[in-house]
């Protein structure tokens, strides 16, 4: 989760706060972990929308109020020694985690495959993957933006705004964060805007008018 939080904080804490609003609803079970448990990592937002939480040894008291809103967590002993907070709890309760072989793992993945056969959307599955040049992949949902008209009118605003953000472009078109998000993806996968600077700075937009972007054939 650090690693995610310091490449751009807003975009991942707006993307884990909505998945998390939606999880309990369809049976998603949601797991962030991190090894850095500062303030700019969890934040209160990611807080208040993932109440169940786990703390193993951590080297200050600070660390454990990030986690548990109290101290404890500074004082265990490592080896699996963990306090656990849930939402029906009025404290953390003391619990010891188990050693699990690789073997034993793998027996039980074994057996939940065996329950049921794996259903997959289709139409998810189909869209072409392209790489996203952060050293991950990026699944094509609308590789031809020329069509869509909303899409358009996000390049002008970012164009004349001179920044790009998806908060800019949910204020201005009254979209959603995740459509919003998406377009700036879009716009840098096209080298209309450049990438994230991981300070949740509004990015630097790249075209200087819709005219140059027309006759780069980019869109």
């Amino acid at each position: 989760l650090a690693d995610l939080m310091m490449v751009a904080a807003r975009d991942v804490e707006g993307l884990i706060v909505r998945l998390a609003q939606k999880a309990r609803a369809v049976g998603i079970h949601l797991v962030l972990a991190t090894q850095r448990p500062s303030v700019d990592v969890i934040t209160g937002l990611i807080k208040a929308n993932v109440p169940a939480r786990i703390a193993f040894t951590v080297a200050s008291q600070i660390d454990s109020r990030t986690i548990l809103d109290q101290t404890g967590a500074e004082k265990l002993l490592g080896q699996g020694d963990m306090l656990m907070l849930t939402p029906s709890m009025s404290k953390p309760k003391r619990i010891q985690g188990a050693w699990v072989m690789d073997e034993e793992v793998i027996k039980i993945t074994d057996h939940l495959r065996m329950q049921s056969a794996p259903q997959y959307n289709d139409e998810i599955v189909s869209q072409p993957v392209q790489l996203n040049g952060k050293g991950g992949v990026v699944m094509d949902f609308a590789t031809d933006t020329s069509g869509d008209q909303t899409y358009q009118e996000a390049l002008r605003i970012v164009i004349d705004s001179g920044k790009a953000s998806a908060s800019l472009l949910q204020r201005r078109l009254g979209i959603g964060y995740a459509k919003a998000a998406r377009y700036i993806d879009t716009m840098e996968d096209q080298g209309i805007v450049g990438g994230a600077s991981g300070n949740s700075k509004p990015r630097d937009v790249l075209i200087r008018s819709m005219d140059e972007l027309n006759g780069s054939d980019e869109v």
